[in-house]
């Protein structure tokens, strides 16, 4: 008489086409079989999964579909623990990218070779090779989760080369270029705009989010404590990414002129929005008040360029001139660092080590003249 099988033990039996087959029991008379080509690729299996239920996590189903267990993913595993505008792109990538590519292929059927054609198709569909990273870090989450809870032996996404990005090569704006675009923009009702995120290197979101009771125009001061971004189709202040994120700054006297007049100007749009008016506290707003939305901020920038003469930009390289016109000022890492809102000092020099390498040269060159005999008087 044979032995009862014990609650979590397995079995592997060869069955008469060839296949192999692991069992697992799960106790009251339910099982769990895995099915593969070799005694070790089940055995791997029935291993994994023995070890999860024990722990109590889930076990993948031999039939449960990609797009099935990247729903569960998203809705128990990032949701909670994202911010709600990385949700949304997680969310996108997903819907857009992922499902209707994979999404049928069975989660513990997917191979390298699957990842792989995916990211393929997608660059040749013309996706930029950022956004191909983007989806192959989203997916390699996902299935990083699923190792974790026992229902995968190994992350597929991990194991497959990611698409090479080539960095953006920053062209800051020279001073003379900054003035150019300040005077194009003079009397425009985003003047101010303009001249905060270049004066304070902020995010084009931390300036669409500033709030009057952020700024102190009176003592030239301004604090950054958010950024506004499109969540579920609305128009929303967010928390800041990092703790650094949160930082107050100075404003230069230019920069606070222009606040001024923008406030006027606003007071005057609200009195001819009259009831039509939506009171938000923003400092930038719509004719009515409410939130600018960044489209509209490329397309009015890319005008105000062509206006001034400039090349075409974006609007984040106005934060990039910032941390130029800074240096060459002769301001230090770390203070430049707490101006921009890096996580860490590492962020700024990998970013901008190259600017301040030039700034050093100058001022060598300078010591140089001060110290040389031929200029001594």
């Amino acid at each position: 008489m044979s032995k009862r099988r014990g609650h979590g033990e397995g079995s592997i039996y060869q069955r008469k086409d060839g296949r192999w087959v692991a069992a697992l029991s799960l106790g009251n008379g339910r099982r769990k079989n895995f099915y593969g080509a070799t005694h070790k690729e089940v055995r791997d299996r029935l291993t994994e999964a023995a070890r999860a239920h024990q722990l109590g996590l889930p076990i993948a189903a031999e039939k449960e579909r990609l797009s099935a267990f990247l729903t569960r993913w998203l809705n128990e595993a990032a949701k909670p623990r994202v911010r709600a505008s990385t949700f949304a792109s997680y969310e996108s990538l997903v819907r857009i990218h992922i499902l209707p590519e994979i999404g049928s292929i069975a989660l513990a059927k997917l191979t390298p070779s699957d990842v792989n054609g995916l990211l393929s198709r997608k660059l040749a569909a013309g996706l930029s090779p950022r956004r191909v990273q983007l989806i192959r870090v989203v997916l390699s989450m996902a299935l990083k989760q699923a190792e974790r809870w026992g229902m995968l032996p190994r992350n597929v996404a991990a194991l497959v080369a990611s698409p090479r990005v080539e960095r953006h090569e920053v062209q800051p704006l020279t001073p003379d270029e900054a003035r150019q675009l300040l005077a194009a923009v003079a009397g425009d009702r985003l003047e101010a705009l303009y001249s905060v995120a270049l004066a304070m290197g902020l995010r084009q979101g931390e300036a669409l989010a500033l709030r009057w009771q952020d700024i102190d125009i009176d003592k030239g001061r301004a604090a950054v404590l958010a950024s506004l971004q499109r969540v579920d189709g609305k128009l929303q202040r967010v928390a800041p990414k990092t703790k650094q994120s949160r930082r107050t700054g100075a404003l230069p006297s230019v920069v606070v002129e222009a606040l001024r007049r923008h406030r006027n100007r606003q007071r005057q749009e609200k009195l001819l929005a009259g009831t039509r008016w939506r009171e938000t506290g923003l400092v930038f707003t719509t004719s009515i008040g409410t939130g600018i939305d960044a489209g509209y901020v490329w397309r009015h920038f890319q005008r105000t360029l062509k206006a001034a003469g400039l090349r075409r930009m974006r609007f984040h390289d106005l934060r990039h001139s910032c941390a130029s016109l800074l240096i060459a000022q002769g301001i230090h890492p770390k203070v430049l660092q707490a101006t921009l809102g890096h996580a860490t000092i590492g962020i700024t020099m990998d970013t901008y080590g190259h600017l301040f390498s030039d700034a050093q040269r100058d001022a060598a060159v300078k010591m140089d003249a001060a110290l040389s005999a031929d200029t001594a008087g």
